[in-house]
């Protein structure tokens, strides 16, 4: 259901909805138990309800939280004052909503890499997200399609990608493993995303040809919801052109800007498929889980992935629509619907079969 601006911004607005949700993402999501340590970091530009409502369910459940705000930090990464730093490195859970994220600075890596927090990067995290892609959607059953994704990708020798808006992106998987970030935050130190999204990276070297988002991109800022597609070429796994009209010219100057080779890197291919989300809103956490579509990062990549992992000056992700997918010669999804036979039963498990 729709309801237009003022109705949602009212202090009531799915305010029970929003309670079980919120209690879904501490308790089933974030496997939270009586006495351990949550921190719940936010910033100046993340919804309040949202923060209080999660801090309310942990307390429910005898976990005992700890909210920290401070201002909204400029740029799309940047590590935390050293309080926060602190506080998150004692934490045994940490939920990021922050929208100026942490995550891959040197704070971030001192709490989960180094002392095993589980953490969930809910950045941008609202009222909206929080019921529509959690709240409403059967976790176990996302989790199980991302599960088989994994399964399928890791089988696949050779990924070749295509779209009606002119993608042809080509790359060889080479042995290696899929990221289902999309899971419960069972393990210590594995950093988990919101619900819908398997990640990896085909072998740098071997990725060739033309990726062309036509969904939503950030950062840079100025984007957002795409009004004309983006075109860029890839040699060897890195930047080589990037053409289209306006914003594809905003997109250029903003990645060579950096003067940073390696912000011409491409770093990770996803896959998109919550429920809960069915068009761009220009909330790329939740754009990136559009049902059907892929998201790819370019940028800084981050050592999870499991591929080459490097360090840039920044990190941005954009969407693809209606992609097809091609595995090996046989298609696991086409124009933005899986064709796959064990993907659709379990579609039509979770209600979308008619995506």
């Amino acid at each position: 259901m729709e309801w237009n601006l003022g109705v949602e911004m009212r202090g009531e607005y799915r305010r029970m909805e929003l309670a079980r949700a919120a209690m879904k993402l501490v308790r089933d999501i974030m496997l939270c138990k009586p006495g351990e340590n949550l921190v719940i970091t936010y910033d100046t530009c993340i919804d309040e309800r949202v923060v209080h409502a999660l801090t309310e369910a942990a307390y429910t459940i005898e976990t005992v939280p700890t909210v920290i705000y401070y201002p909204t930090a400029e740029g799309f990464y940047a590590d935390p004052p050293q309080p926060v730093a602190d506080a998150i490195a004692a934490a045994d859970v940490w939920i990021e909503l922050t929208y100026a994220s942490i995550m891959h600075g040197p704070a971030y890596r001192r709490a989960v890499d180094e002392n095993g927090a589980r953490y969930i990067c809910a950045t941008g995290l609202d009222t909206e997200m929080l019921v529509n892609c959690i709240g409403k959607v059967n976790i176990d059953k996302v989790i199980e399609l991302g599960e088989y994704f994994k399964y399928r990708l890791e089988k696949a020798q050779d990924i070749h990608l295509l779209s009606k808006e002119g993608m042809d992106l080509r790359g060889s998987m080479g042995g290696r493993k899929v990221r289902h970030s999309g899971i419960k935050a069972s393990e210590k130190g594995y950093p988990v995303m919101l619900t819908g999204q398997t990640s990896w990276c085909p072998v740098e070297e071997s990725i060739e040809g033309r990726l062309v988002f036509d969904g939503a991109v950030f950062p840079p800022d100025t984007l957002g919801v795409l009004r004309d597609k983006i075109c860029i070429d890839f040699k060897e796994g890195r930047v080589v052109d990037v053409t289209g009209g306006a914003e594809a010219e905003i997109y250029k100057n903003w990645l060579y800007s950096f003067d940073d080779p390696n912000m011409l890197r491409l770093a990770h291919y996803s896959q998109g498929f919550n429920p809960g989300v069915r068009k761009v809103t220009g909330r790329i956490v939740e754009d990136e889980r559009v049902f059907g579509c892929m998201e790819f990062g370019i940028g800084s990549q981050g050592i999870k992935i499991g591929g080459a992992h490097w360090s840039a000056a920044s990190h941005s992700d954009g969407t693809v629509l209606r992609p097809t997918i091609i595995l090996d010669g046989e298609k696991l999804e086409e124009d933005g619907v899986f064709v796959d036979e064990t993907a659709r039963k379990i579609c039509a498990e979770l209600g979308v079969a008619g995506y």
